[in-house]
């Protein structure tokens, strides 16, 4: 035991960053040639044999519990973000088929709207139907009468007019017997 602090002692950590990781193919890979370097590292150093076999059944159970500890976390991580991906997805289907089911009503109420709408226009239409014809039939006869009221009117200037410009001749042949009287 001793001489496994001594040579944890010469032989510092080496920790491996967060981003290596991180990665899981390459991360595989590192472990192990870590694992082989701090192994070939324990080898290399002067300690006898037995406890050398000591040391390294302890370093592998480290390495080894620690890649599991690893791969644990990194599972764990990976199922958190496969869940939300699936809660969100469980969610936005939700709402999805909420929105669906409103569409659906909101279709359903407009057709019986514009059924509605439709006899009601149709029941407007034959009241006012008969309203209207009376109606036109009034609107047509005032209007017959103030077209022939108009057509006399329109006779009449026409003979005013007519007057009026045998009023003008007569009045030219007036000025000139008056004009060459006075001469």
């Amino acid at each position: 035991m001793s001489s496994q602090l001594s040579h944890s002692r010469d032989h510092p950590r080496v920790r491996k960053s967060t981003s290596d990781s991180s990665s899981s193919s390459s991360s595989s890979s590192a472990n192990e040639s870590l694992r082989h370097e701090r192994l070939s590292r324990l080898n290399s150093s002067g300690v006898s044999d037995a406890s050398n076999d000591m040391t390294k059944n302890h370093a592998e159970s480290y390495f080894s519990r620690r890649e599991n500890r690893l791969s644990a976390r990194k599972k764990a991580e990976e199922e958190i973000a496969h869940n939300d991906y699936k809660k969100m997805y469980e969610k936005a289907l939700a709402t999805n088929q909420r929105l669906k089911s409103r569409l659906e009503t909101s279709k359903q109420e407009l057709v019986v709207i514009q059924e509605q709408l439709q006899r009601a226009q149709k029941e407007r239409k034959s009241e006012l139907g008969s309203n209207m014809l009376e109606t036109e039939k009034k609107d047509s006869r005032s209007l017959r009468k103030k077209i022939s009221d108009m057509e006399e009117q329109v006779k009449v200037k026409a003979e005013l007019h007519t007057e009026n410009q045998r009023l003008k001749d007569e009045n030219g042949a007036l000025i000139r017997v008056i004009t060459k009287l006075s001469k």
